[in-house]
């Protein structure tokens, strides 16, 4: 280790959840402050936006004091694995209150406040972290003693700016070049929207034009809890695709359900195996016409059958929410064939870009702990950093 580097306890360098009256000796119940619940705070935040004010004797009792330039970090699961952290910045009177599940750590001037944040952030303080985690499930909490004894090298200020400034400038760089990758996810798939698009406005000769239940019925599958579930080898698909696994099926061979309900609510996918069927999605059957299954797939994902449902505590789609939905189609089962041959092409295509897209962005994102690693272990230099992509 370098000359006057000091190893020292997180709690040594930092007031751990520094006293709420501080913010009663500094101003009056009437004055406003910012107000901080857990959903404002972002995964690695680095300086928070404060969104609201609220009166300090109304968020007095109850919420967790901090001050400009504290550190913000969530305890809870999943909040604490996920990366819930930040740095209280322009506070209303420089004063907050938020979350109960925050641990607030107010750094001393042995080190700055960006230097305890990317510390925090490592990725192995939260893997071995959530092992440390106590309470009920759910309900999880990182004690504040594994925080507090947490060992890091305190270096001068001056070198803890320095150390800062390389990491700042590396993210910076890896998020750039993160969001091209993601932009390129988007612009592949739009690739594809847009085919889709391009064959299905433009009918055929020879193309039928119906309603929904002039083509097919919708039913449900059945319901199955998971008191219920019995663990086995076949699928259970639900609202949101796959819920678990049972020990019996109620669908084999080639299906297309439908999401009924939840998240990806309309969404439709082309199966050809055994699985369970819950409630909360749909499958298609008594057929009127003679559908390729999988050209049936795509042109429902054309339609796009999510814009129907109905809202209520989560989005719902029925029978008759999509009754009056019509549907165009070649009336010959191998002009659909011959789509679904294009359509595959190009999916295949823009699923090997995806693939590859998204193994750049994973690399991306394990640069990132490694230069943290580093950054407190003393090895960071200010040398050019290897390009990953």
């Amino acid at each position: 280790m370098k000359e006057g580097w000091e190893v020292m306890k997180i709690g040594s360098v930092c007031e751990i959840k520094p006293p709420k009256k501080i913010a009663k000796q500094k101003l009056s119940d009437n004055e406003e402050v910012t107000f901080f619940p857990m959903a404002d705070l972002d995964k690695y935040n680095y300086y928070i936006t404060p969104k609201t004010n609220r009166k300090l004797g109304e968020v007095y009792s109850g919420y967790v004091y901090f001050e400009d330039n504290d550190v913000l970090l969530a305890k809870i699961t999943p909040c604490f694995e996920n990366g819930k952290l930040g740095i209280a910045n322009k506070l209303k009177n420089g004063i907050g209150f938020g979350s109960s599940e925050y641990i607030v750590l107010r750094p001393s001037n042995k080190v700055i406040s960006e230097y305890i944040y990317y510390f925090l952030s490592i990725y192995s303080l939260r893997i071995i972290g959530k092992t440390k985690m106590v309470g009920a499930v759910g309900h999880k909490r990182i004690p504040i003693e594994y925080i507090s004894n947490l060992d890091i090298i305190v270096q001068s200020i001056p070198e803890q700016k320095r150390i800062v400034a390389i990491i700042d400038k590396a993210f910076t760089a890896i998020d750039k070049a993160k969001a091209n990758i993601e932009n390129n996810i988007e612009n592949t798939k739009e690739l594809f929207q847009s085919k889709l698009n391009e064959i299905f406005s433009q009918k055929g000769d020879d193309w039928e034009e119906k309603r929904l239940p002039e083509c097919f019925k919708l039913k449900s599958g059945e319901g199955l809890t998971k008191k219920n579930m019995i663990e086995g080898e076949y699928k259970v698909f639900g609202g949101n695709g796959i819920a678990g696994y049972h020990n019996d099926f109620n669908l084999s061979n080639e299906n297309i359900v439908i999401g009924r309900v939840g998240a990806l609510c309309g969404n439709v996918r082309y199966l050809n195996e055994k699985i369970w069927l819950t409630d909360n999605a749909f499958r298609i059957t008594e057929f009127k016409f003679d559908f390729n299954y999988k050209f049936l797939e795509y042109l429902l994902t054309y339609k796009n059958l999510r814009r129907y449902a109905r809202q209520s505590a989560q989005p719902v789609i029925s029978n008759s929410s999509l009754s009056k939905i019509t549907i165009s189609f070649p009336k010959q089962k191998k002009e659909q064939c011959k789509i679904v041959d294009e359509l595959n092409s190009i999916s295949e295509e823009t699923k090997k870009l995806e693939t590859l897209y998204q193994h750049k962005i994973d690399k991306l994102v394990e640069f990132k702990k490694a230069v943290l690693e580093k950054a407190f272990k003393g090895e960071l230099t200010n040398g050019k950093q290897k390009q990953v992509y």
